[in-house]
């Protein structure tokens, strides 16, 4: 592999990228969950990889079950539009309503946010069960955990 991330295979330049492991996955939602627990904080947390394909899921003690439905589509939406889903959320604050109607874009709240390594998003975290802002604070202390 050349320092762009490219390797050459039969004389065919092809491009190579970062994945999330499941060691990666394992550490980024202990870190979410510690930041929850921290706060005292009743949350479920999704971990997707970069298609949007749930790779992790725990809700936390006392969770109420559509957590476990809310924070995966949070996460996949993050993954699938490379963005935070605040960003999808203030759009539609500001009015641009036929974002509702986007397809596979059901997490439209703040709390999804992508992993980025080197200008790819490998996956992203999504967690629901706070304020949307308290959600976004637990998936990028999640993130954080892999010292990016």
């Amino acid at each position: 592999m050349n320092q762009e991330g490219f390797s050459i295979n039969q004389g065919i330049l092809m491009q190579s990228k970062s994945y999330l492991t499941l060691d990666d996955v394992k550490e980024i939602a202990a870190a979410a969950e510690a930041e929850a627990k921290s706060n005292h904080w009743v949350v479920a947390i999704a971990i997707v990889d970069d298609g949007g394909h749930l790779l992790w899921l725990q809700r936390l003690d006392g969770g109420a079950p559509a957590l476990a439905h809310i924070a995966p589509a949070k996460a996949k939406t993050a993954a699938l539009g490379r963005c935070e889903t605040k960003i999808y959320s203030d759009m539609i604050k500001d009015g641009f309503l036929s974002l509702l109607r986007a397809p596979e874009l059901d997490g439209l709240l703040e709390g999804g946010v992508p992993i980025m390594v080197q200008g790819q998003c490998i996956g992203a975290v999504g967690v629901a069960g706070v304020e949307s802002p308290e959600d976004a604070q637990i998936a990028k202390a999640g993130i954080a955990a892999l010292r990016l």
